[in-house]
């Protein structure tokens, strides 16, 4: 089968394009010209250079295939420029889809978040869980909402469309890194004295990587499938690192407005006086008042999604991250008792 992945030199589309490619597909991957393409240089990948604002590079890209992957994101909680985000988080969206619906593409999906997933007061949020889309936090869960919208409406119009919303995943090839990769990677540098009181639903990239291809296979058109696993809270996912690494795991628990007013501090030094990425995401922050706790069964019952214990994930992703030297040069930190 030929396939387009966009979003392949990232965390989950690099992981999605090459268990495709090993799996035998002819895969084609969107890159912009310069780009890191670490995910992809040592496999029978096929570079298609353009960019998913460029109308014209998507169309030639998405020729002949027989289904899209749109992966492609702007995922981050600060830019220099807030309405990039949104550009490419809508705007390319409607790039990509509309090019695969125009040239006939059989089966098209989309990567949203589990972002877009209500949470409710009490008990899990799920794919039927109401969102007020004003209760969202920064530019991109707002672009992202968004450009669910559009593909849920192209889905309504007949596009043969399924859209998946990934929890958080860890695991190899995490080469930017992601805010949840970032996650591990300052546990690892011994850089994160404190834990707040929060959690999420973390999944193996792998197990989102898998759900992407059965939702290709046996998704209902027009669904959202959320791809996740287990609900754990932040001082847990700590222990479980401590426990894979030796290193100690932070004891003091920092209060929420606390690290509200750093974070917002640290945004005017870093972001804007110093114009680079802060420490500390005042987004993230602030979205994590309410612990992103989902219910899965949806993508399990009528997909097939694996479930691999995240402790396997965890211990891959520290591996990964040492063995690329994101990790003062350590080229493997985990015990070998947890092996």
């Amino acid at each position: 089968m030929k396939v387009l992945v966009t979003g392949a030199t990232g965390f989950i589309g690099g992981n999605l394009a090459r268990e495709l490619w090993r799996r035998g597909d002819d895969v084609r991957a969107l890159v912009r010209p310069g780009s890191n393409r670490l995910t992809i240089e040592d496999t029978g990948i096929v570079p298609m250079e353009g960019d998913i604002l460029d109308r014209q590079s998507v169309d030639r890209a998405v020729q002949g295939c027989e289904a899209v992957f749109h992966v492609a994101a702007a995922y981050t909680f600060w830019s220099r420029d807030p309405t990039a985000v949104t550009r490419t988080n809508v705007a390319g969206t409607l790039n990509v889809l509309e090019a695969a619906r125009q040239a006939g593409v059989s089966r098209t999906v989309y990567t949203s978040t589990v972002g877009t997933v209500g949470l409710p007061k009490q008990g899990l949020g799920d794919e039927d869980t109401y969102l007020n889309p004003k209760s969202l936090h920064g530019h991109y869960k707002r672009s992202k909402y968004q450009a669910e919208q559009e593909a849920l409406a192209l889905a309504a119009a007949g596009m043969p469309l399924v859209v998946v919303n990934p929890t958080a995943p860890v695991g190899p090839w995490d080469v930017k890194p992601t805010p949840t990769g970032k996650m591990v990677l300052d546990f690892l540098r011994r850089r994160v004295p404190a834990y707040l009181k929060t959690g999420m639903n973390l999944v193996d990239v792998a197990d989102v990587v898998e759900g992407h291809i059965l939702a290709l296979e046996k998704g209902k058109s027009g669904e959202r499938y959320i791809l996740g696993n287990r609900n754990v809270s932040l001082k847990e996912i700590f222990d479980i690192l401590s426990n894979l690494t030796g290193l100690p795991a932070p004891r003091i628990r920092a209060p929420y407005w606390l690290v509200v007013g750093v974070g917002y501090a640290d945004r005017f030094v870093e972001g804007t006086l110093l114009r680079r990425e802060p420490a500390i995401p005042v987004e993230g922050v602030l979205a994590s008042k309410t612990p992103a706790y989902v219910n899965c069964e949806k993508a399990v019952r009528e997909l097939g999604q694996p479930q691999r214990p995240i402790e396997a994930a965890l211990k891959k992703a520290a591996d990964w991250f040492a063995a690329h030297g994101y990790v003062a040069g350590d080229r493997q930190i985990i015990r070998s008792k947890a092996n």
